[in-house]
Formats: structure tokens, sequence, C-alpha cells
């Protein structure tokens, strides 16, 4: 069962300021968007419909600290880890590199497990489901001692 995955994704103009360097805020884009490449990979969704309910995935924190500048059309190689897998939460961490390896930042994010109530669009918390629980595992702790 997959704990890490990684994607790659090439800087563009719009991302940057006018030093051609990343814009801090898109690194939580770029976090967002390697969870959803994550969960397509396993056939699961940001937002689906299992059993007739509506599951989402708010979330409840992120965070991100910046080592090394970022540029105008780099590419930057995202790994996404399973750090925690709780009843109802997951929490991801992520590491970005630039082309020669060099970290450029490390986040983390954590999402809840929620069903949508379609007649009033509020959220309530959920025990994730089976179907979603038994394609994802959290990473061993040996992987964070790198």
């Amino acid at each position: 069962m997959p704990f890490e995955y990684r994607t790659k994704r090439r800087i563009e103009f719009a991302d940057t300021d006018t030093a051609g360097v990343v814009h801090f805020s898109n690194f939580f884009k770029y976090m967002e968007s390697a969870e959803h490449e994550f969960l397509r990979s396993l056939g699961l969704s940001v937002h689906t419909t299992i059993d007739g309910q509506t599951v989402s995935w708010p979330r409840v924190r992120a965070e991100c600290n910046y080592r090394s500048p970022a540029r105008f059309e780099e590419e930057l190689e995202i790994h996404l880890i399973v750090r925690e897998k709780r009843s109802k939460s997951i929490a991801y961490d992520f590491r970005f590199y630039n082309r020669h390896q060099t970290l450029v930042a490390r986040g983390s994010m954590t999402a809840v497990c929620t069903a949508i109530d379609p007649s009033s669009g509020r959220f309530a918390s959920i025990r994730i489901p089976p179907s979603i629980d038994e394609k994802i595992e959290a990473a061993p702790a040996e992987v964070f001692s790198q």
C-alpha cells in the first residue's frame, strides 16, 4: 500500500514574483495538486461519492518552510509522504527538490475525511471509508530519519 508519491512540476511565470522566484503561496497549491495526483493514482479523488455519501477532504492545517529559491522554468520534484493516518484524518509531508536535488522547501498538510450534507452543504467528520483506508498506508518511522 502506498505511503509515498512523487511528481514533477515545471514552474510557470504566473507562479513567480517580479524577480522570477516562486511566490511562497504557490507551494500550498503545489502540495494540494500533489495530494490530488496521489489520490488519483490510487483510483480515488479528493471529492467523491461512496455508498451514496459525498466524501471530501478539507484541510485543517498547512505549513511550509522555505530553504532555497525556486525559479521560473525550473522543474521541481515533489515528494508526498503519508506521515500519519488516523481514523478520520491523513497528515502529509512534502519535500520539494530542484534539478540539483537541493531541498527547496518542506511542507505539511492535514486533511480530515468529511461527509457533505447535500441539503445544507455542511461538513461533518467521518471515519475514513474502508475502500479508501485500505489503499493508503502511513510511512514507516525510518522514512523520517533520513
